[in-house]
């Protein structure tokens, strides 16, 4: 179980799901599929995507949840905002521990010292990024971590 890839253990949780009669669960975990399946065959050639890779995918479908969440409750249709926000729940589960806004605030902070640019405002802004990314990457909303940046180097 341990090196199966994170796409056969979606495929799994969705075969579980439909057995299961979860409903919820078998068409969230049926849309990423073919959000990955779409990665895969986009560009010139197809390709396998890597785990990190699928946690790409997973990272935008989250946030795609997220937003429209949002956007419904703004625009008073709870239940559809209930749904999408359930949805985010699902596709939770396969992403890493997300970071806290502390502990967000606390990499930016380090990394702003660690290259020196505390002085150098925004011109700083895509160096202090470049080295967040990575680190953050599927655990952070990139958003999140760039307003944090800002605040920090005081634009």
């Amino acid at each position: 179980m341990a090196n199966m890839s994170l796409k056969e253990r979606l495929r799994e949780d969705l075969t579980t799901a439909i057995k299961a009669r979860d409903g919820l669960r078998s068409s969230t975990l049926r849309m990423v599929l073919t959000s990955i399946t779409n990665a895969e065959v986009a560009g010139k050639e197809s390709r396998e995507l890597t785990d990190e890779d699928v946690l790409g995918v997973l990272t935008s479908e989250s946030k795609k949840r997220r937003e429209a969440a949002e956007a419904f409750a703004d625009a008073g249709r709870d239940e559809q905002a209930e749904k999408e926000k359930a949805e985010a729940a699902v596709i939770a589960d396969y992403l890493p521990e997300q970071l806290t806004t502390e502990e967000i605030d606390a990499l930016v902070k380090d990394t702003i010292d660690e290259l020196g640019v505390r002085d150098d405002g925004m011109k700083a802004m895509g160096r202090v990024m470049g080295v967040l990314t990575p680190k953050t990457k599927g655990r952070a909303d990139g958003g999140a971590v760039a307003a944090a940046v800002r605040r920090e180097l005081g634009a």
